[in-house]
């Protein structure tokens, strides 16, 4: 096998796996139940007219498996976090308490426990989307490389092991949601 073929195959299972690694992240995420700082992760709060992480401008705790407390850095920060975790939309409200900002999780309902698994399923298959298409744009470059000198054989079996990967990398997808689902449907 020559040394593009390796490469272009270490390229496939490098971007699946990152593909894999999102996917994880988004499932974090979604909260099951359990208070979490992952589940405040990707919120950018407003601090002095430039977007920042709410880690950066705080705090964040878990006290306990059903709350969260935030403690800026900043008391004038209470304000401006409070605005960007409603925009966010989570499903939960903060409150103020002194300088500190508390979020105390609602018991969640079998509704919202098969709405999470329906968002979980959709995160899956964005997932399985992104791992297509790392395979599509791999089986290209594959194709444009009977251009630069390499066998048509060597070329199906780079075709074939790229298969194997995709079909291993959307295995892995499946694991990762019936794993979430779990945590997601137990009490």
């Amino acid at each position: 096998m020559t040394d593009l073929s390796k490469h272009l195959i270490e390229e496939c299972k490098t971007n699946m796996q990152g593909a894999i690694k999102f996917l994880e992240g988004a499932m974090h995420k979604i909260r099951a139940g359990k208070a979490s700082p992952t589940m405040l992760e990707g919120i950018k709060v407003d601090y002095y007219g430039n977007p920042t992480p709410l880690e950066q401008v705080a705090n964040i705790s878990t006290p306990d498996p059903k709350q969260l407390v935030i403690q800026p850095w900043e008391k004038t920060m209470l304000s401006p976090i409070d605005k960007a975790i409603l925009a966010a939309n989570l499903g939960f409200t903060p409150k103020f308490e002194g300088d500190i900002l508390r979020i105390v999780l609602p018991p969640v309902t079998e509704e919202r426990r098969r709405e999470l698994v329906k968002r979980a399923k959709s995160e899956v298959e964005e997932s399985k989307v992104s791992i297509r298409n790392v395979r599509r744009g791999i089986i290209d470059k594959v194709k444009k490389s009977k251009d630069q000198g390499v066998s048509e054989d060597e070329i199906k079996v780079v075709e074939k092991e790229i298969e194997q990967l995709t079909e291993k990398f959307i295995k892995e997808t499946e694991t990762v949601l019936s794993v979430k689902e779990k945590e997601i449907m137990s009490i």
